[in-house]
């Protein structure tokens, strides 16, 4: 006969290399200083990349940083938003006949500022929020 006043032993912690959601880790936690850099590369990429810059680093960092995972988002649907902005204006500019010519450059101008200033909050790990960006990663 069992005592029931002794409690069940505790339960040891079940460690399978899975986070509470289940998903796999995808490697070691991201250093604070290393989120700040990824987390800088993260915005900045697109400069030169586009939107496959910022699905790099998120594809690479999503399950080893929350910061990083919210960061790579954020960046990657601003980035496709560029993108899309970047066909409709060409379309306009052709519809037209040139006369809006600088719409592009004026897209440009605009995603250059708001990924200089995403990389810099970044850099002091503030989760960035883009003013305008259709969120087709979730």
């Amino acid at each position: 006969m069992t005592d029931s006043t002794t409690p069940p032993p505790p339960e040891q912690p079940h460690n399978s290399g899975q986070p509470q959601g289940g998903q796999p880790t995808g490697g070691q936690p991201v250093s604070q200083s290393d989120e700040k850099t990824m987390g800088l590369l993260t915005h900045l990429s697109a400069i030169v990349l586009g939107f496959i810059g910022p699905l790099i680093f998120w594809l690479i960092y999503r399950e080893r940083s929350a910061f990083l995972n919210d960061q790579g988002k954020e960046a990657l649907n601003f980035n496709i938003t560029v993108a899309i902005a970047y066909v409709v204006s060409y379309i306009l500019m052709a519809v037209t006949f040139g006369i809006l010519f600088f719409l592009p450059f004026l897209v440009w101008i605009g995603a250059l500022i708001f990924q200089i200033l995403g990389g810099v909050a970044a850099n002091k790990l503030e989760n960035y929020r883009y003013p305008f960006a259709i969120r087709l990663v979730k």
